[in-house]
């Protein structure tokens, strides 16, 4: 008998037109002290389907069983922790996990009871911080007190619902290595939720994909054999990670595109549309005339740019001496950990964030306030909710053009709604569209502006994967028609590598610099599966997971000499081998 068993589980919710059935025909069976991952998009029923573990809902038809009695609510043999930290702000660290002991062991002396609190409060490294409050505590540290808390109750299964993923990249992958740890320690039943390929295969024994709903069933079940504790960068190069998260990930793109040609949940956010300009591929004259310059050396240069900022104890200093030359038509993307300055660097070239030192030249001018030559796309794309996804764009097109006919101006608006895939949706409102179709929205307006250069700010850092996936790819298609200079900060590995000429890794703030530089030669375009099958990927990936495993816990190694000019390398510096490409 299974220690978790679910038989035919199927759950809908709604009625009449709203009628929506999310999960059909669920069967899974779980052994104890097994680490499932169940990998899925967002709205592909993940969160229901845990849930029906969990006793929060009930299923419609099915059963649910733990330890071969069948669930019929919520209870303490079932330790949750959500997305959310969901602690109690008044109360203290210490606090928190006691008043989950307290509910749970009730019987028990009170030295017992206080003996379990701390046993888990040490567990997840929390000790000097047992009497701080959640509002004291970082992101990272509120995820461990809920991790504590849901291990104290001494459950049968844990049950993980996307815990890390609200979380940046460095605090994740803390995070990661000690559910690892634990486990490894209590060797629990665990079920994660989670849309990340890479956390599934660090942390599980076996994953399972959650095909999109409506009515979604579970996929194929992927054994993950490789030897633990699993280090990320070490198994990068391991030929057995690298073929799982190839089949794991290709599973996910072509259950993904089935979705999008059977009209399911995911065609919001990429209408399967035939552009009126597919036959057509000239750029709008009046997008040219705008993007027309002679500079094609050095068209960005960033000299020993620094940023400081006045602090009840003195000047800080975030970011010192970075220097960087791009060419005309570049794309470099700026990765390190948080806090190394990614996203003050790019205030500062957008003249939304004055410098403190230094200088920075665009197309032979210096910057020195904000302007239409640079378009920003944020991590939220801050539409006007009032408008239509089409004169939201056209606001900055009437600006940037005021020599164009509205013809014109409306043939720059509607092409760039075209490609991201808006044909359909360019007359809704915002406020009535999805986070995927709203960033789209961002991305075309970007565009339109005719930017002598791009900027953007983790502009995917918000959407699950799937969404990011063919974002990255709408992005990737847009950019090689315009071949608009172009930086983009990131703090996901192979989405630097998908994007970029060149991956400028920062060193960790304060006194932030640039650490290394890594120039890509991969053939374009670039897609997401072609990267995967290509014999020097892993090695680039290998390099940038170096990079960030040494500089991780705040760790400040000195930084080597770069090179801040594409042109200085030599010609036979170039990959395969992608290591002598680093300066």
């Amino acid at each position: 008998m299974a220690f978790l068993e679910l038989k035919d589980v199927s759950k809908s919710y709604g009625e009449g037109d709203q009628f929506t059935e999310v999960l059909s025909g669920i069967d899974l069976e779980v052994e104890e002290g097994e680490f499932v991952a169940i990998v899925g998009f967002s709205g592909s029923g993940k969160t229901t389907l845990i849930s029906s573990i969990a006793g929060l809902v009930m299923p419609d038809k099915g059963t649910v069983s733990l330890k071969g009695k069948e669930i019929k609510g919520p209870g303490p043999d079932r330790g949750l922790v959500f997305q959310s930290y969901s602690l109690m702000p008044w109360l203290t660290v210490s606090e928190n996990i006691g008043l989950a002991v307290d509910t749970v062991f009730k019987k028990d002396s009170k030295t017992a009871r206080a003996e379990r609190t701390q046993k888990y409060v040490d567990m997840v490294g929390l000790s000097h911080a047992a009497d701080r409050m959640p509002s004291e505590l970082s992101g990272g540290m509120r995820q461990r007190v809920a991790v504590a808390r849901a291990l104290a109750m001494d459950p049968d299964i844990l049950l993980l619902d996307e815990p890390l993923s609200a979380l940046d990249a460095l605090t994740r992958a803390k995070l990661q290595d000690e559910i690892e740890d634990i486990w490894a320690e209590d060797k629990k039943t665990v079920i994660l939720i989670t849309n990340d390929v890479d956390e599934a295969i660090l942390l599980a024994d076996r994953i399972i994909p959650l095909d999109p709903g409506p009515r979604a069933k579970l996929g194929p079940s992927f054994k993950v054999e490789l030897p633990r504790p699993r280090d990320r960068t070490a198994i990068n190069e391991n030929p057995d990670f690298i073929a799982l998260r190839a089949r794991v990930t290709n599973y996910l793109i072509e259950v993904g595109a089935t979705a999008k040609a059977k009209g399911g949940d995911t065609e919001r956010d990429a209408p399967n549309v035939t552009p009126i300009t597919q036959n057509t591929p000239k750029l709008p004259d009046a997008y040219l005339k705008a993007a027309d310059s002679p500079v094609e050396r050095k068209y960005v240069e960033i000299f020993e740019a620094k940023k400081i900022y006045p602090t009840p104890k003195g000047p800080l200093t975030v970011l010192e001496d970075f220097t960087l030359n791009m060419d005309r038509g570049e794309f470099v993307t700026l990765i390190g950990h948080s806090g190394c300055g990614k996203s003050t660097v790019l205030s500062m070239v957008a003249g939304l964030n004055e410098i403190s030192g230094g200088g920075i030249i665009l197309d032979n001018k210096e910057i020195a306030g904000a302007g239409p030559d640079r378009a920003v796309v944020f991590q939220a794309p801050s539409l006007m909710p009032w408008l239509t996804a089409r004169e939201n764009v056209a606001l900055g097109v009437d600006r940037v053009y005021p020599h164009a006919s509205p013809a014109e101006r409306r043939d720059v608006v509607e092409y760039y709604l075209e490609r991201v895939g808006l044909a359909d949706a360019m007359h809704k409102q915002a406020a009535d569209l999805s986070n995927g179709m709203k960033q789209r929205v961002g991305i075309a307006r970007a565009f339109a502006l005719s930017p002598k250069l791009l900027l953007l700010d983790e502009p995917f850092g918000m959407l699950d994967s799937l969404t990011r996936w063919e974002l990255q790819e709408v992005l990737m298609d847009v950019w090689k028609r315009t071949q608009v200079t172009s930086i983009c900060v990131t703090h996901d590995v192979d989405e630097a590598i998908l994007l970029a000429d060149r991956i400028i890794m920062m060193t960790n703030g304060p006194r932030a610099t640039i650490g290394k530089i890594l120039k890509v030669d991969l053939p374009r375009p670039r897609t997401r599966a072609q990267l995967l099958e290509h014999p020097d990927y892993y090695r680039y990936r290998g390099e940038v997971l170096a990079f960030l495993e040494e500089y991780e816990h705040g760790a400040k190694p000195k930084p080597k000499p770069v090179i801040a000019d594409p042109q200085d390398e030599d010609e036979d510096m170039s990959p395969p081998e992608p290591q002598a490409a680093i300066a």
